[in-house]
């Protein structure tokens, strides 16, 4: 490895736990370059600003997320008898790949993921519609195959609602295995408390709409 490609993965590796742990708006840069032992020309040199470097902590998962979801999802399109739960059950195996890739990584990435929608950071929404917006595109359009009475607007409630209920369960997935495991002599890992949070997520993204009027949705707005 070369000494500059050294630097920048030291710098991505410092930022990515520092994000996950603090927060993108609570981690300065200067807190980042001390703990990757890199000066603050070498941040500027490799991603520019810490918006580009917080977009680059994202892409080292995405890149490897991304396609392996719109592959699961494009196998799926047009099957006669398909569900929401058979929709995220296909996104599993990408998400838990990312344990390969790094350890924890697919925790870490949900973590990542909901700091960026907790803390309004809208460069990443932009970042991940324009680079990889096609798997989005293939969720909602298989969850209109299965429920073509849904309109837009609440369905993009309902999946903030299923990415939230995801982010907050990851993050706090050790102390819910110590309890699940003094309280009940449950013994799970990732991929069991994922089996069990889908068919939570996925009844909840095709439940009856709520009734509101125009003044109720002023008002929440």
């Amino acid at each position: 490895m070369s000494n500059k490609q050294g630097t920048k993965s030291r710098i991505l590796d410092a930022a990515e736990r520092l994000f996950a742990e603090r927060g993108f708006a609570d981690t300065s840069l200067r807190l980042i370059t001390s703990k990757a032992e890199v000066n603050l020309a070498s941040v500027n040199y490799h991603f520019g600003s810490k918006k580009e470097l917080i977009q680059a902590v994202l892409a080292r998962y995405l890149d490897q997320f991304m396609p392996a979801c719109e592959q699961a999802l494009a196998e799926l399109d047009g099957q006669s008898e398909l569900s929401v739960s058979a929709i995220f059950e296909s996104l599993v195996q990408p998400l838990l790949s990312l344990d390969q890739l790094r350890h924890r990584g697919s925790t870490i990435f949900l973590q990542l993921l909901g700091r960026g929608y907790i803390e309004s950071q809208g460069h990443l929404r932009w970042f991940v519609t324009t680079h990889y917006g096609r798997p989005l595109e293939l969720i909602v359009k298989l969850i209109h195959q299965v429920d073509k009475d849904i309109d837009d607007a609440e369905l993009f409630w309902r999946l903030h609602f299923t990415l939230g209920t995801m982010v907050f369960t990851m993050a706090s997935l050790e102390a819910l295995n110590d309890i699940a495991q003094a309280d009940f002599d449950q013994h799970n890992n990732v991929e069991s408390v994922i089996k069990r949070l889908i068919p939570y997520v996925a009844a909840g993204v095709v439940a009856p709409a709520p009734h509101l009027s125009r003044t109720q949705i002023k008002e929440v707005s």
